[in-house]
């Protein structure tokens, strides 16, 4: 893989031990983001955020000073920086969820944080708590750093698209239970309570879907399609919503998932790369708007 290259191969099966293992040390780090931001509407203070080198919850407040944990997959280390100056790191390497926990709690305590975080994983599965985890422990240096690039590519298109809406919108973000980046506009209409997914708090399901969205993202091999993919929904689906036509050739709708979905690799093998998936983005956001009837005119630039 050449050190530039935006669109890597990202097969699913030459990465999904890394892939498990990776989605639960983001946990670990997301629960500590958890434990320290302030609250912000649907779950918006929880996500990690895209950077130059890998993900990062950008910055914390702990009793006067800040902090922040970042993921570098060109290093392959985890960072702890505070405001104060004081800094630790360690190797990413293949190592349990356990030690992983274990390493990152030692090393915050060394800064003098000293945090208590609900150590069950969520959004997954037959968990098993954090310190309990002996299991996963699979970490491949090149396929999480192809999956960085991917995610990091579809970050900056995620972006664009973003920009294109005056309404509001959420940021493009990183969320560590589901393992996928997302951005999601709103009508501004209220939606019926969310009756929940499997694996995750009713409470948690109710606020982030508390309005009318148009949802978009990307999976990296996880979100139950088996591979690497652009996906599309809206909450509440509109009746018709399925029936509409979205772009570009490769890109349809999923009966069982009930999304629009976009195949990674059918996106980096066309011609043009962004422009295939900036069309699903539009694409599957019309179907939305069309059929939710939301007032274009007043939400899009």
């Amino acid at each position: 893989m050449s050190a530039t290259d935006d669109w890597p191969e990202l097969r699913y099966e030459d990465w999904a031990d890394t892939c498990a293992t990776l989605h639960l040390w983001t946990q670990v780090v997301g629960k500590i983001r958890l434990a320290c931001a302030p609250w912000v509407n649907h779950w918006w203070h929880v996500p990690l955020y895209v950077t130059s080198r890998g993900l990062t919850t950008m910055t914390m407040p702990y009793e006067g000073r800040g902090f922040e944990i970042t993921f570098d997959f060109l290093a392959h280390r985890l960072f702890i920086a505070c405001s104060d100056g004081a800094a630790e790191s360690f190797a990413l390497r293949p190592m349990s969820v356990a030690a992983f926990y274990a390493e990152t709690v030692a090393r915050l305590k060394k800064l003098g944080i000293g945090l208590e975080i609900w150590t069950m994983p969520v959004e997954i599965p037959d968990a098993i708590a954090f310190e309990d985890d002996q299991i996963h422990a699979a970490y491949d240096a090149d396929m999480a750093q192809r999956f960085w690039r991917a995610v990091l590519s579809a970050h900056h298109l995620f972006t664009e698209f973003r920009g294109r809406f005056i309404g509001k919108v959420s940021p493009v973000h990183f969320f560590w239970g589901s393992f996928d980046l997302a951005v999601t506009r709103f009508s501004g209409k209220t939606a019926p309570p969310h009756p929940g997914a499997p694996n995750l708090a009713l409470r948690v399901a109710r606020e982030a879907y508390s309005h009318e969205v148009s949802s978009c993202g990307f999976w990296p091999g996880n979100g139950g399609f088996g591979k690497a993919a652009f996906y599309a929904y809206a909450y509440p689906q509109p009746p018709g919503f399925g029936d509409r036509g979205v772009e570009p050739p490769g890109a349809y709708f999923d009966n069982a998932l009930g999304e629009f979905i976009l195949p990674y690799d059918d996106a980096r093998q066309s011609p043009d790369p962004a422009a295939a998936v900036l069309a699903f983005l539009q694409t599957s956001y019309e179907a939305a708007a069309a059929t939710a009837h939301w007032d274009r005119p007043a939400l899009e630039r």
